[in-house]
């Protein structure tokens, strides 16, 4: 069974390098067991795609929220935590000892990176400032903060900017900071042979 973290890689070595003319057709590879090891690599890949995806609240519980509802200033509970429970250490993982049983522990408090930290700030005054909105999803994701201060043209599809400057600065910041953390994870990708360099 693959873990949060698994999936967070395989999403994030996908996205992390910006399609180009040389090396859009790259195929992706099945990589050395290098990455197994490197926590930070992983929890990288974790924060990449918690502010980097198109989850949306309407079609079922958001459980990537990456923060509290303390320290974003929310009105109501969240439906689900297990984001923030996964990130304090307070998920349980089972782990098969030998043919015949199981044993359960909870992993350690993920400990990220600078550059990490620097995405989870961006992220939390964006959510915080989402949240002193009036009319606000106290469940939303990303995408539906976006969708509410971006809105969407005649066609459906969801603006470039919003008329809110403080949103566009925030947005902005956050953008610059997944850059960064994306460059920081790209050498990783080619490293650990999901992509051949």
């Amino acid at each position: 069974m693959l873990s949060v973290r698994d999936l967070s890689i395989y999403y994030s070595v996908r996205h992390c390098i910006e399609a180009t003319w040389l090396n859009d057709r790259d195929q992706f590879l099945y990589p050395n067991d290098g990455w197994k090891t490197d926590e930070e690599f992983q929890n990288d890949c974790l924060a990449y795609t918690l502010f980097n995806n198109n989850i949306q609240s309407k079609y079922g519980i958001n459980h990537w929220i990456p923060f509290t509802e303390y320290q974003v200033g929310a009105r109501d509970k969240f439906d689900s935590n297990l984001m923030t429970d996964f990130i304090a250490g307070k998920i349980k993982q089972e782990q098969k000892t030998d043919l015949f049983s199981v044993e359960t522990q909870c992993i350690a408090s993920l400990q990220f990176s600078h550059e990490t930290q620097a995405v989870f700030e961006a992220g939390r005054k964006l959510w915080q400032y989402y949240h002193e909105q009036p009319k606000c999803n106290v469940n939303a994701s990303l995408y539906d903060i976006r969708e509410h201060f971006q809105g969407r043209n005649d066609k459906g599809k969801m603006n470039n900017k919003s008329a809110d400057e403080t949103y566009n600065d925030l947005i902005g910041n956050l953008r610059t900071a997944l850059k960064t953390l994306a460059k920081k994870i790209e050498p990783k990708v080619y490293e650990y042979g999901f992509l051949k360099g």
